[in-house]
């Protein structure tokens, strides 16, 4: 089989790393596979491709942004993209995260649908089906037709001057009209069941396929101990707080300060990862530091910590809480979505969004948790977010498509 996947990054990020699994599992399994992707950086490596140098990609961003046209546009990448498809003619096209500005994709749906390419689209977040916002959130206009959008200037890539929600809902629904060698796969339950609503899936083979991580070499529990002496931790509880932007209200970043307040009289630790901003008035119980791209140090703090806490507002699955619990530390939470249904239940609990009295309960309860299960934790957790289980699934439907 010939497999080519296209995401906005690689190797980079939760979606850039599952692309990479996919990529070499085929590779071990004597398949042809290719990458195509958009943003960071240049990899020379045979078989992946970037669609543009990063000014276009810079370019085609602020165009977007002047014509409220988030996922039009893009003239240069979308050729390039149609370019390799018609030299190399994949058996099946994977498509993963296509935002971030990097192609036209109603121009390649269309191009896909009538030129009858085996296509899967995984659905990593929302705008696919909402044709625009990546957390839908409390709106549903995304079942019947957007308009008048009320996160056109909050949470969607959008123009501040035209409101396009309605044009490019109807875009999009014209772009999965008739495609019919497609499948729908989403990455947990929550985001399935979300799907299942959109009127332009009504006919669509749906499947669920949870994302998968590196269990075997990163996921799993390590020696922390130089880590702990480097870092100046000695007997505390250590709690546990990874984010790609602590800045973001989606991620919920003032509540693991607001908790923090309420433990500062106890022997626990706030260790947050993943902020480089000094503007906040930090509890003397709280310790930053900046974003990793070490998944193996990132394994070590998760091994470290007695608890991992999630404070988002929406996630559609939850790569943290996969790692987490598969370094054998328990989860603790704001419901959000997806991450209470993908995790595994016996070692998590998730509370009502914003209550900081249960979550400070909730962390009473299980902090303890890990000193008795960590092992036991991991084991479940090795088997549950296995990337191989996850490459099983798509290769699966990989055949199916060509069958």
């Amino acid at each position: 089989m010939k497999i080519m996947q296209v995401n906005v990054v690689y190797p980079d990020g939760s979606t850039g790393n599952i692309v990479k699994d996919i990529h070499e599992q085929l590779q071990i399994n004597g398949h042809n596979s290719l990458i195509c992707y958009g943003r960071g950086l240049r990899h020379k490596q045979e078989q992946v491709f970037k669609l543009a140098p990063e000014f276009i990609m810079k370019a085609q961003s602020l165009r977007a942004k002047v014509t409220g046209y988030a996922y039009g546009g893009c003239y240069y990448t979308t050729r390039n993209l149609i370019k390799i498809l018609e030299r190399e003619h994949p058996d099946v096209v994977h498509i993963h995260c296509i935002n971030g500005y990097m192609v036209n994709i109603y121009k390649l749906l269309n191009y896909l649908k009538e030129n009858n390419f085996s296509t899967i689209i995984t659905l990593h977040a929302e705008f696919m089906y909402t044709a625009g916002c990546g957390h839908a959130l409390n709106c549903e206009k995304w079942k019947t037709g957007c308009g008048e959008c009320p996160q056109r200037k909050n949470g969607r890539p959008a123009s501040m001057v035209f409101d396009r929600s309605a044009n490019e809902w109807k875009l999009m629904e014209n772009s999965f009209e008739n495609f019919n060698k497609l499948v729908i796969t989403s990455v947990s339950e929550w985001l399935h069941n979300r799907a299942k609503q959109s009127p332009f899936f009504k006919d669509k083979k749906m499947k669920i396929v949870m994302n998968g991580i590196d269990t075997l070499d990163i996921y799993n529990p390590k020696e922390f101990k130089e880590l702990k002496e480097k870092l100046g931790l000695k007997n505390e509880k250590i709690v546990l707080h990874v984010t790609a932007n602590f800045d973001d209200p989606l991620k919920g970043g003032k509540y693991v300060l607001k908790i923090a307040e309420r433990l500062k009289n106890k022997n626990v630790k706030i260790l947050i990862v993943g902020s480089n901003n000094g503007k906040y008035k930090l509890p003397s119980n709280v310790l930053i530091l900046p974003k990793t791209k070490d998944r193996l140090e990132l394994a070590k703090l998760y091994s470290m910590a007695d608890i991992t806490l999630l404070t988002s507002l929406r996630e559609t699955f939850s790569m943290i809480c996969a790692e987490s619990l598969s370094c054998g530390t328990p989860v603790v939470g704001f419901k959000a979505g997806a991450p209470e249904k993908i995790a595994l239940k016996k070692y998590s609990k998730f509370v009502e969004h914003g209550n900081i009295n249960m979550l400070k309960d909730a962390i009473n309860e299980y902090i303890e948790l890990k000193s008795k299960n960590s092992i036991q934790i991991a084991k479940e957790a090795s088997i549950k977010y296995s990337k191989k289980e996850m490459f099983k699934k798509y290769y699966t439907i990989y055949r199916e498509l060509l069958a």
